[in-house]
């Protein structure tokens, strides 16, 4: 995982920087969480309704992202995710950033360079991974 200066720096607008904090920590939960294989760990972030797009133009529920995961489809080597912003609104984050994967899909191997964007919402409290939208860097 890497972190760059614009990781450190949070667009709070509205004194959000320990929920900016909290967000950029759980990014890095959940993409740890797909190297390693922790797919408990990163159901536990994860909203019951995850929408989560891939830069295919593929779309997958919490569970058929859980599934393909756990199947082998996807296996993730490495992953790095600058931040470039991270804009907290009451109980919702967007994070806007890039993510460069080394990947194998149903057993291809392949680079991902994507630009990204990321929704988390805070339920009871909670921040909860709600969306993400890949898309490839030409």
């Amino acid at each position: 995982m890497s972190e760059t200066d614009a990781d450190r720096e949070a667009d709070s607008g509205s004194g959000a920087d320990a929920d900016a904090d909290d967000i950029r920590a759980l990014e890095n939960r959940r993409f740890e969480a797909l190297v390693t294989g922790d797919l408990d760990g990163f159901a536990e972030i994860a909203h019951p309704e995850l929408a989560y797009t891939h830069s295919s133009g593929t779309l997958d529920t919490l569970d058929s992202y859980l599934t393909k995961c756990a199947s082998g489809f996807f296996v993730y080597h490495w992953i790095e995710h600058p931040i470039d912003r991270i804009t907290v609104i009451g109980d919702t984050a967007i994070v806007i950033g890039e993510m460069r994967a080394d990947l194998s899909v149903n057993g291809v191997h392949r680079k991902l360079e994507n630009r990204s964007l990321a929704v988390w919402t805070r339920v009871d409290g909670k921040w909860k991974f709600l969306a993400y939208q890949a898309t490839a860097r030409n």
